[in-house]
């Protein structure tokens, strides 16, 4: 029997974790992967034991990005199909409510970045090389990076980035904002999975309404006091608020993990 293209575990406490399993290719993303990976990750998003998520790669390669071979050949029927498979994955990543760490190991390419791009978090080693290869292969880039990564670095630089075409070392990945953390190489999957846990601890419903937020910012001043409104009725109201004032007035850190009902 063949091996799983994605492994699911459980590092830590209310963490679970996402490896691409095609060492062979080094971790490259075909169908099979992104099709793993949505129904992974929408059974992962129901469970309310999962308060974070950590997104990496087998044996210490992160992802060579889309699976170049089989892109080749497509009509415009199967090429069209085929961008609506990524971005339904694509948008399960993004509205996530749940934060979501990515641990860029050594190489991470093209549709790998556009993935840790549409998380939270991404942690990357002294020696991750990133990669944005779109324009060399006469393709535009995709996996919403042209939203995503202007977000963090801004357009001159993704100007540069995608057309230089050169490698992204770790250290300018994290100087320019595309990365969180900088780590040594050793130390970039047991830092993600770290901060996932730390993550995990915030108050589910208060994150999940201010990352919707920031992904779909407000047009207009009278826009974003309504959402804010709406989304303090509801958190006022919550079991977060009542843990988290106490915990304010009690000078003790509050605990959002062990209220009642919530599921360990």
């Amino acid at each position: 029997m063949s091996a799983a293209v994605v492994l699911v575990d459980r590092p830590t406490p209310h963490v679970a974790r996402l490896l691409i399993n095609r060492p062979d290719k080094r971790n490259a993303i075909d169908h099979g992967v992104r099709r793993a990976l949505t129904e992974s990750l929408a059974a992962l998003l129901v469970d309310a034991t999962v308060r974070a998520i950590v997104f990496g790669g087998a044996q210490g390669v992160f992802s060579a990005g889309g699976d170049v071979p089989s892109m080749v050949g497509l009509t415009e029927a199967q090429a069209r199909e085929r961008m609506q498979h990524v971005h339904a994955l694509c948008r399960l990543i993004a509205e996530a409510g749940v934060p979501v760490v990515s641990a860029v190991e050594g190489i991470g390419a093209g549709a790998a970045v556009g993935l840790a791009l549409l998380g939270d978090r991404i942690v990357v080693g002294e020696g991750t090389k990133i990669l944005f290869p779109f324009l060399k292969l006469g393709l535009a880039p995709d996996w919403g990076q042209l939203l995503t990564l202007p977000r963090r670095v801004g357009l001159p630089v993704v100007r540069r980035i995608f057309c230089d075409g050169a490698p992204v070392s770790g250290a300018e990945a994290y100087r320019i904002g595309l990365a969180d953390t900088l780590v040594a190489d050793a130390q970039v999957m047991t830092t993600a999975v770290a901060q996932a846990g730390e993550l995990a601890l915030l108050p589910r419903e208060a994150f999940a309404r201010m990352k919707a937020r920031l992904n779909h910012p407000s047009a207009s001043l009278a826009e974003e006091l309504a959402r804010e409104e709406n989304d303090q009725a509801v958190c006022l109201l919550g079991d977060d608020f009542v843990e988290g004032h106490d915990a304010y007035v009690n000078k003790r850190t509050a605990d959002f993990v062990a209220l009642p009902g919530v599921k360990r």
